[in-house]
């Protein structure tokens, strides 16, 4: 991986969308340039200190992941490792699979399309494993991210996406894996992010919701990846860069102002919510309808789009808006 000016675990990151688009059988697609400019756009803006995003997520959960196919999923970060080169920033995905040795190709295969960290989703298993289940699946992942050269993110995510819960014991001792850059913790008990730190100043931990933003920091964590930061890019930077100062009362404004759609991020069609408001805010209609995930109601879409402009709003007035 080349190495940014500043590292990036101390910055917000983008959780892109992919973009659509509909093919001449009327079939959706990829649109890999669409989803390379608006990534590419989004890694152009500055917070008000002067930062930007440190790293780029693709084809994660809001970049369509679990609907893709393997082909699909290479082909499209293969497109945005162009981009994260361009803007010198590392190139992040996610993985999952059912067991240990299906993971670790899956990782292999990433580091083959450019990707630089990947982050590891607990096994989709019924049953939940043990903590000594739980760790080798981890450690042959880590092993298998060492000899591609690159590294792993074990990502605890029970809450919206259902996974599987990690132990705070568990995420300590993967922590210590020499692949493991970071933990990404998306759960809004904080709590957890606290105990660890508590024990490990030296723990590098992502927070991945957006409505915790700033109860992370102060627990401890050093930055975050954002689903809301694609539609407000620079609120999302000046947040993080209040966090990082220790501005806490300015960088709860900016949080304060974006509740109302953060909140979406917390859902479990955070996918569709925040892809709709993302059309919404490009005065693009189709390509926020475009998803392979599921078709709002319209009481739906009435919310979103009511939680979006209130946000906008809201943010205006602190002239955060692009």
């Amino acid at each position: 991986m080349e190495a940014s000016s500043k590292d990036w675990r101390y910055t917000v990151m983008p959780a892109v969308f992919t973009w659509l688009k509909e093919s001449e059988s009327g079939v959706l697609e990829i649109d890999l340039e669409a989803t390379q400019k608006y990534a590419a756009d989004i890694l152009k803006v500055q917070g008000k200190h002067g930062t930007r995003m440190g790293g780029l997520v693709g084809s994660g959960t809001l970049g369509e992941n679990s609907y893709l196919s393997s082909e699909q999923r290479l082909s499209l970060l293969k497109a945005l490792s162009s981009v994260a080169k361009e803007y010198n920033v590392p190139l992040i995905s996610g993985a999952a699979a059912e067991t240990k040795e299906e993971l670790a190709k899956i990782v292999k295969e990433l580091a083959t399309v450019g990707v630089d960290t990947v982050m590891v989703m607990p096994p989709k298993t019924t049953v939940a494993p043990s903590d000594e289940q739980m760790y080798a699946y981890y450690a042959l992942s880590a092993a298998a991210a060492k000899e591609a050269g690159i590294t792993i993110m074990p990502y605890n995510n029970p809450d919206a996406a259902g996974y599987h819960a990690l132990s705070t014991d568990l995420l300590t001792r993967l922590a210590a894996l020499p692949e493991v850059t970071a933990l990404k913790i998306s759960t809004i008990d904080v709590s957890v992010i606290e105990t660890m730190i508590l024990e490990n100043k030296d723990l590098k931990v992502l927070a991945g919701v957006d409505t915790v933003t700033v109860h992370a920091g102060l627990a401890g964590a050093c930055g975050g990846i954002t689903g809301v930061g694609c539609i407000f890019p620079k609120a999302s930077i000046t947040m993080q860069e209040y966090v990082n100062n220790g501005e806490w009362a300015e960088a709860n404004k900016i949080s304060q102002a974006m509740n109302s759609i953060s909140y979406l991020d917390a859902q479990p069609l955070l996918l569709e919510y925040l892809k709709f408001a993302f059309g919404i805010h490009h005065n693009d209609a189709n390509g926020g309808l475009r998803t392979f995930g599921k078709k709002l109601t319209q009481p739906q879409i009435d919310d979103v789009r009511a939680r979006y402009i209130k946000a906008k709003e809201r943010l205006e007035i602190l002239g955060l808006i692009d």
